[in-house]
């Protein structure tokens, strides 16, 4: 019976462009290629652990706009179960404008993420947690993290969070975390280095912390060990996603109970294959036999 990972966060609709340069001031460019999907940390980490065997349920607010109807196609085509808490919502969705540079893999992504989004103020009315084998939180519905993370903790089930940046609210949810991967972005108020930023989660007495550095060695640390985890080393085509894609193979690998170092590992190895393509889905076709997504 395949394992189910719980999602909670953000949930967007990315327009991605692939450009041959960075664009000057006032210049138009023909884009390479161009793709509509689902995006935000939490759902691209559900479609990763769906691609990866897994049962993912996605938890978040979309609502009923025309726009979430791309998004709402997207995740059924890859297993997603979408746990919408506010689905009369007429807004539309949260909604990125991404360049991925076909040189270099870099991307820039320009959003309002969960800026103008109405907050959920209850708790599902289904009991999203049961079964599951691990909570991912991203820390864009903060509170709604923590009531899940709370819950997951009673529970003795494995509560991953996303730091792919500093948020409001974060001091109420690490502590509940059984293990936190975070980016180089990553900056607790007062910690202005990666490896601060790791003492500081390890002084909240997380198990398990990670910090993810692109091409760079990750760095981690438990309560007996620390130490650098090399990442294959790739000619990168798009590396947007990459660390959503990271979280959501290494909830695979936690919901199996594996290793941490072991869990580490097999996450880089996803998300490296994940940069070698365009956009966030195609890295899946080989995986599963599905199409190439356009």
């Amino acid at each position: 019976m395949p394992k189910t990972g719980v999602f909670v966060g953000l949930i967007t609709l990315d327009c991605i462009y692939q450009t041959h340069s960075a664009l000057q001031p006032n210049e138009k460019q023909v884009a390479e290629e161009v793709l509509l999907a689902a995006g935000g940390p939490a759902t691209n980490a559900a479609i990763a652990f769906s691609a990866l065997g897994g049962h993912a349920k996605l938890v978040g607010v979309l609502g009923q706009h025309p726009l979430a109807t791309v998004i709402r196609d997207d995740l059924a085509q890859h297993g997603v179960e979408l746990v919408d808490l506010l689905p009369t919502v007429t807004t539309p969705p949260p909604f990125s404008s991404i360049l991925v540079n076909v040189a270099t893999g870099d991307r820039a992504v320009i959003s309002r993420n969960a800026v103008d989004r109405p907050q959920p103020q209850t708790l599902p009315t289904q009991n999203v947690l049961a079964p599951a084998d691990c909570l991912l939180v991203d820390g864009h519905q903060m509170w709604l993290g923590e009531q899940l993370a709370k819950m997951a903790q009673s529970r003795q089930i494995p509560v991953v969070v996303d730091g792919g940046s500093w948020k409001a609210g974060f001091e109420q949810v690490l502590p509940l975390a059984t293990a936190v991967i975070a980016s180089a972005n990553f900056s607790p108020p007062g910690q202005g280095t990666e490896r601060a930023a790791i003492a500081y989660l390890r002084s909240l007495q997380i198990p398990q912390v990670a910090v993810t550095r692109g091409d760079r060695s990750i760095l981690y640390a438990t309560a007996t060990e620390s130490g650098e985890l090399a990442v294959p080393a790739i000619q990168p085509v798009d590396t947007l996603g990459a660390g959503d894609i990271f979280h959501g193979a290494f909830c695979a690998q936690s919901a199996e109970r594996a290793d941490f170092l072991v869990a580490l590992s097999g996450a880089a190895q996803v998300a490296a294959i994940a940069c070698q393509s365009f956009g966030t889905r195609r890295w899946i076709a080989p995986l599963s036999g599905m199409p190439s997504q356009p």
